[in-house]
């Protein structure tokens, strides 16, 4: 298990938690970003774990706040056994309604285990860079989102009847999702430092020839404009999100997680 390097620490008089979050990644440099300083700035440890290098899973979450799983280079229809491993793992939090955050990649997980289908554009339509996020009925009653958010995707997912749909994109039709009381998937990265952007952009530059991708100064200009209201919006979600996990072993008749600005 590996620790998170050199965190920030939380703000005088934040409040210590007693649950970590678990949180899972899939490269040897990957970092939690944003969620991680952020939810470290709220009083939790973080226990990260790579199970594509090897780290185990637990076999429950009761013990933890919230489970996030990140984005990677890799598809949920690859037959890696650690792809397998962590969209069967998401189960746990489920049945044990722990929180339960996927980006990306987690994102696409969570439609797997549910019993949706991820799988590229029909039409090869990538999504790299900034591009509109449109709230459905259902994500406007939850909270306000950001105009655009940040992507960096090649597929996208289709989650089955009864899932309730928060966002979309004009590509992608489904952004962002919830099932049950809280469990989330997000298509998009609100989770991106400008660390982040220069490591992507130059190491994955092939990816921005892609059709339908920004070019690299679009990523760049975007975030000087976009990324505020991202951030203010991800610091929102994140509070709702920890409450939920919080209240879990107060009450078990908790009311569904609202989100409110």
């Amino acid at each position: 298990m590996t620790s998170f390097a050199a965190p920030p620490q939380p703000a005088e008089g934040a409040v210590k938690r007693e649950r970590p979050i678990l949180i899972i990644l899939h490269q040897a440099h990957s970092t939690p970003g944003r969620v991680g300083h952020m939810l470290v700035e709220r009083g939790y440890r973080l226990d990260m774990r790579r199970p594509a290098l090897g780290d185990t899973l637990p076999s429950s979450t009761a013990d933890y706040a919230g489970v996030v799983i990140f984005g990677g280079p890799m598809s949920a229809n690859d037959t890696d056994a650690f792809v397998k491993r962590e969209i069967d793992f998401i189960d746990v939090p489920l049945k044990e309604e722990t929180p339960f955050l996927g980006i990306c990649l987690g994102a696409q997980m969570l439609a797997k285990a549910i019993g949706g289908r991820v799988g590229p554009h029909p039409n090869g339509q990538v999504e790299i860079g900034y591009y509109d996020l449109t709230p459905t009925e259902a994500g406007r009653d939850l909270m306000d989102w950001p105009a655009k958010v940040y992507q960096w995707h090649r597929e996208g997912f289709r989650t089955p009847d009864g899932t309730e749909r928060l966002a979309s994109s004009h590509h992608y039709e489904e952004q962002a999702f919830r099932v049950g009381p809280c469990a989330y998937g997000l298509q998009f990265h609100p989770e991106l430092t400008l660390a982040m952007m220069y490591r992507w952009t130059t190491r994955a530059s092939e990816r921005m020839k892609l059709p339908g991708a920004r070019q690299r100064r679009d990523h760049f200009s975007g975030r000087a404009i976009y990324d505020p209201p991202v951030k203010a919006w991800l610091s929102r979600f994140l509070d709702g999100w920890t409450e939920a996990g919080e209240a879990r072993n107060v009450s078990a008749a908790e009311p569904a997680l609202k989100l409110s600005a």
